[in-house]
């Protein structure tokens, strides 16, 4: 994974930096840092009330990493592929430094179609998919997908990649005939704006069908493991209140949406109440999280080992309270 390389040369450059040494004594704030995006959609309900929590909202996980590795965070929402590189390159002989608590966002990915010609998975023999992500998550999905589906890159379907989404979307949305691989909520915002481009498939629902027991699985929520250890009563009513948040975003998706455009995630609330659904909020913590995220960082490491930090992580990745 292209963008792995850098990750971890930021993850060892953190560790050495002043601070890093591990939390504050009698912190009664938990600090939380996620990335703007569907990331962070199952948190603005508790970012609204916000008692006892000092949530930031980042641009990119290059921001979000040191925060964390220096114990000026306790806990962070992250792609779960960037977790599993942070806990090898953390980890020491007395354990993990950083360790899984929950999935948060499964996949936010769908197959998309400026027209009307694509209806089964064979129909794609012999097409162009536009997509980001070269060599790294994106293109693995859809290779994972496409060989489960009878479909080989580069033999019968070619790939080609452009360089970020805002610049994919703009070509779907004036391109007839093109099938790209778009994420939410640029997925719904090329929609809103040009009815002629349609959602083949959501790649998640595609990926329950040919995996084994996996998920897809694009975010998950991290804890400093020192944090857990020293502050479990806070940790817990901070989990608790996080799966209400989450709740709130999937039963009420019309209040929910106010409070993500509000918090600039999206540029406005109508974009966000039809997104949600495509963004799979979720909290699944458990067994069925080690489960889901398991298999997931298995098909990232068959494709590409320095994509989950070398190797898939250990049973220690997973958080386990009491």
């Amino acid at each position: 994974m292209r963008a792995v390389g850098p990750v971890a040369a930021l993850v060892a450059v953190a560790m050495f930096l002043p601070g890093c040494a591990g939390p504050s004594s009698g912190r009664s704030t938990v600090t939380v840092a996620s990335l703007k995006g569907p990331t962070t959609m199952g948190l603005v309900k508790l970012m609204d009330e916000s008692d006892g929590y000092e949530v930031t909202v980042h641009g990119s996980p290059d921001q979000v990493v040191p925060l964390l590795v220096q114990g000026k965070v306790d806990l962070a929402l992250l792609p779960a592929n960037l977790a599993a590189v942070l806990y090898h390159q953390t980890r020491s002989d007395s354990g993990p430094a950083v360790q899984v608590v929950a999935v948060t966002t499964l996949g936010v990915l769908q197959l998309v179609e400026h027209g009307d010609t694509v209806r089964t998975w064979s129909d794609l023999a012999g097409a162009t998919i536009t997509t980001t992500g070269k060599g790294t998550t994106p293109e693995y999905v859809l290779d994972y997908l496409l060989r489960g589906n009878g479909l080989v890159p580069g033999r019968d379907v070619t790939v080609e990649f452009e360089s970020e989404a805002t610049a994919l979307a703009s070509r779907v949305m004036t391109t007839p005939g093109m099938v790209a691989v778009l994420p939410q909520p640029y997925t719904t915002m090329v929609e809103q704006k040009n009815p002629a481009v349609r959602t083949v498939w959501d790649l998640t629902d595609e990926w329950s069908k040919v995996a084994d027991g996996s998920g897809l699985v694009t975010a998950v929520l991290v804890v400093r493991t020192a944090f857990a250890r020293e502050h479990p009563r806070e940790l817990a009513s901070f989990l608790a209140d996080y799966q209400a948040s989450v709740r709130y975003t999937n039963d009420d998706p019309v209040g929910a949406a106010v409070l993500i455009a509000d918090a600039g995630i999206v540029p406005d609330p109508a974009v966000a109440q039809a997104a949600i659904g495509g963004c799979h909020i979720v909290y699944i913590d458990g067994e069925p999280m080690k489960t889901a995220l398991r298999g997931y960082l298995q098909v990232l490491f068959d494709a590409d080992p320095r994509s989950v930090g070398g190797a898939v992580p250990g049973d220690d990745f997973y958080f386990r309270a009491g």
